[in-house]
């Protein structure tokens, strides 16, 4: 089984900011595009490491996890199989799980 591990903070930015590319260099949206997507599709588990940022914006979790589902086509249950989230603070944690699970309601009701 192969494994990436993304530390955000060194990897993509200590300022994570904004929803849309539009938003600046460091959004969600670009976050999920190139770094987070990619890494689902090459690796069998993913670790997202999100300490020793500045924060994080419900925008930016909103968009780079919730739009696995709503804008790359996945599955919960395929984003769980593969992904841990990995963070000191338990409320970055289960807001993330939170935006999943409500991207997943929403795709649901759309069929």
């Amino acid at each position: 089984m192969n494994s990436k591990t993304i530390f955000i903070a060194k990897d993509y930015s200590e300022t994570p900011a904004g929803r849309y590319l539009s938003d600046g260099s460091y959004s969600g949206a670009r976050f999920r595009e190139e770094f987070l997507y990619p890494a689902l599709q090459e690796y069998d588990q993913v670790e997202v490491n999100l300490d020793e940022t500045l924060g994080y914006g419900s925008s930016f979790l909103e968009e780079a996890f919730g739009g696995l589902i709503r804008e790359k086509g996945m599955q919960l249950y395929e984003i769980k199989d593969k992904i841990q989230i990995v963070s000191s603070r338990v409320l970055y944690k289960n807001r993330i799980w939170k935006y999943l699970e409500d991207a997943q309601l929403e795709k649901n009701k759309r069929k």
